[in-house]
């Protein structure tokens, strides 16, 4: 294939791709860039369910609301549920518990102290939520987070092709690779923009897009396992109880005392004894806000049945603890919000002047 040959086939890859899969993770990205600022801004407007009322309100489980909250919960959703607890991180925060059963998914709100719920939300019910079910996953679950990968995989290709396509051959062609002209009419300034866009902001774009993918499609961190000869680890199963029953404040806080540098991040427990019970703790130097490391123990007795820290995991789960916040805009703080806010306009922009120019060529 001669060189002509192989632009044009560049040219008609870059332009049917962008058409395509490239609008819907332009919307997407737009959607991410939303998110950046709509999180913050939702627990700004909402403190009835993010901030707690104890100051006002009675304990009513010294010593055990993690059992008492259990057990609540358990009489409402069925043995069936799971529970995703998180605990306040900061003075005032309200304890967060994410419910999935046969008949509900969720989040609800509780206060820490009183177990008083604040409030409570469907998966998808709140702008914020629902703007982030619709940037992760499409509103269709695993199918749609599928769709996402493949089509963050096809930009990536994307990017490729246009990097290719841009690229000077030339000393006179790189004294202007870098030059915008906007005073040439519409087309001419979207074309330049959209070139200077994916040119000088391509690398940050294919991180966002990198990592989307990473995120939204589990099996490429199995790939990269494979790749590797590494293997995630299996949860442990429970057995038999061999000792008294404990509650789960006090399974807790043995697996506190384990690990005392660390900081609770999440408690995952069923209503029913049949699966162990997942602490994750955000251990010093773990770049993943809500902390890899975990300790299982047996739902009952409390004895331990495994536990991994971050620098034990597979590689994908290592990679994961850096690629989140990294895509998610907390891994360097509010520089890092502004990075993946911008990056996510630029991808958008990119999708519409692509589109336009097709349509003024089309014309």
């Amino acid at each position: 294939m001669g060189l002509g040959k192989a632009r044009k086939v560049w040219i008609w890859l870059h332009r049917w791709v962008g058409l395509t899969l490239g609008l819907l993770l332009a919307a997407a990205a737009l959607l991410g860039s939303v998110m950046t600022v709509l999180r913050p801004l939702d627990e700004a407007m909402h403190p009835e369910l993010f901030r707690a009322r104890s100051a006002q309100m009675q304990a009513v489980a010294p010593g055990q609301p993690l059992q008492m909250l259990r057990e609540q919960l358990g009489a409402e959703f069925g043995a069936k549920a799971t529970l995703t607890i998180r605990p306040p991180r900061e003075p005032g925060e309200s304890m967060r518990v994410l419910v999935r059963s046969p008949g509900w998914d969720g989040t609800l709100y509780v206060d820490p102290t009183s177990l008083v719920e604040l409030g409570r939300r469907g998966e998808a019910e709140g702008l914020a939520n629902f703007v982030f079910e619709l940037h992760s996953e499409l509103l269709l679950g695993d199918t749609g987070k599928a769709v996402l990968g493949f089509t963050a995989l096809a930009y990536l290709a994307l990017l490729v092709t246009g990097l290719v396509l841009w690229w000077p051959t030339t000393r006179a062609q790189w004294r202007h690779a870098f030059k915008l002209k906007l005073d040439k009419g519409a087309t001419r300034s979207l074309f330049d923009l959209h070139r200077f866009g994916g040119a000088v902001l391509g690398l940050l774009v294919a991180v966002g897009v990198a990592s989307g993918a990473w995120m939204a499609y589990r099996p490429i961190g199995g790939w990269v396992n494979a790749l590797v000869g590494d293997a995630a680890p299996k949860p442990p199963k429970v057995g038999k109880d061999h000792g008294e029953r404990l509650t789960l404040d006090a399974i807790v806080a043995q697996a506190r005392a384990r690990w005392p540098e660390g900081t609770v991040g999440y408690v995952q427990v069923g209503v029913a004894d049949t699966r162990p019970v997942r602490i994750r703790f955000k251990m010093p130097g773990d770049p993943h806000p809500n902390g890899l490391s975990s300790i299982w123990t047996h739902p009952v007795d409390g004895r331990v049945l495994g536990e991994q820290r971050l620098e034990q995991l597979d590689l994908a789960a290592r990679s994961t603890a850096w690629i989140y916040p990294l895509h998610a805009g907390e891994l360097f703080g509010t520089a890092n919000r502004v990075v993946t806010g911008v990056v996510g306009i630029v991808l958008f922009g990119m999708g519409v002047t692509g589109t336009w120019l097709w349509w003024r060529r089309r014309r």
